[in-house]
């Protein structure tokens, strides 16, 4: 289906959390989820069709961390592009004709600011996997949970050269407001910057709850006519036991999305805390076209 035709179906639900997903099926606390697309490729694909069943029409890739730079750490960085093939391959078989398939890549994990990475070596890690999973045929490639605004622009260029429609989202959680990223970016001068870098879509996840986010779409959408995506947590976490607790319930976060599509999002659903149990609320309150 053409971009332009997604958007007309507005708002699109998309799906929730990945890695406590992957943690419930087997996935020891701290362990890299990306190589599971290869070790455990059926327990990935059950994640991807809990999302699918529980109504979302836009699902990811278990890729998040596949890029060469981050892949080096636990050794696998010359797997790249066979786990981002895999993770592909994996969502679109669970999303038939259900869902839009978004490939999923995450920050490199190195900060260009400490100089522990040039602009090279990230566009260089970037282009790699964005190439890898351009060869499945993912719907568009979605770079996610951005905080620094230059390596947002490297990946978008990286990521625009493999011929897939690009949506970039980075996370506002800091300053006084708790509205700008951890490098000081506001929501209109990411939306600027990343209008400018010619990406299809702009938007915001993780970091904060579903009632910070509210204010950030109506400012993106306020900067910007592209279509906006959000994915926010449910709520702060509770550090009890060592463990990340969520308070917000999938009814809570449901009552809230319907304020973020009043907001103007085109894209919406849940990052860390969230999981299908929130998509089958979401899916039930009736804002939603589903297949």
């Amino acid at each position: 289906m053409p971009w332009n035709d997604w958007i007309k179906q507005a708002p699109l639900l998309a799906d929730g959390a990945w890695g406590t997903e992957l943690q419930k099926r087997g996935l020891p606390p701290g362990a890299d989820p990306d190589g599971w697309n290869l070790a455990h490729p059926e327990r990935v694909r059950e994640v991807a069709e809990s999302y699918v069943q529980a109504g979302s029409r836009v699902i990811l890739t278990n890729t998040f961390r596949a890029n060469p730079v981050s892949l080096a750490l636990n050794g696998l960085a010359e797997q790249t592009a066979a786990i981002n093939r895999a993770g592909v391959r994996i969502s679109r078989e669970a999303a038939g004709t259900r869902a839009l398939v978004f490939a999923s890549i995450g920050p490199t994990g190195k900060m260009l600011v400490t100089k522990e990475i040039t602009e090279q070596q990230m566009k260089d890690a970037f282009a790699a996997q964005a190439r890898a999973l351009a060869e499945e045929g993912p719907d568009a490639l979605l770079l996610e949970t951005l905080t620094d605004l230059t390596e947002a622009r490297i990946a978008a260029e990286a990521a625009l050269a493999a011929g897939l429609p690009v949506i970039v989202s980075m996370v506002f959680d800091s300053g006084k407001n708790r509205d700008r990223t951890i490098m000081g970016t506001t929501p209109e001068q990411a939306a600027e910057a990343l209008v400018s870098a010619g990406v299809q879509a702009i938007g915001a996840n993780c970091g904060s709850g579903i009632r910070g986010y509210i204010a950030i779409c109506r400012r993106l959408c306020a900067a910007t006519t592209l279509p906006v995506w959000i994915k926010p947590n449910a709520g702060m976490p509770e550090m009890i036991g060592g463990k990340a607790i969520y308070r917000t319930t999938p009814e809570e976060f449901a009552a809230d999305a319907r304020e973020m599509a009043a907001a103007g999002a085109v894209f919406i659903g849940g990052c860390c805390g969230t999981s299908p149990d929130f998509i089958r609320a979401m899916a039930a309150s009736g804002v939603y076209k589903l297949l």
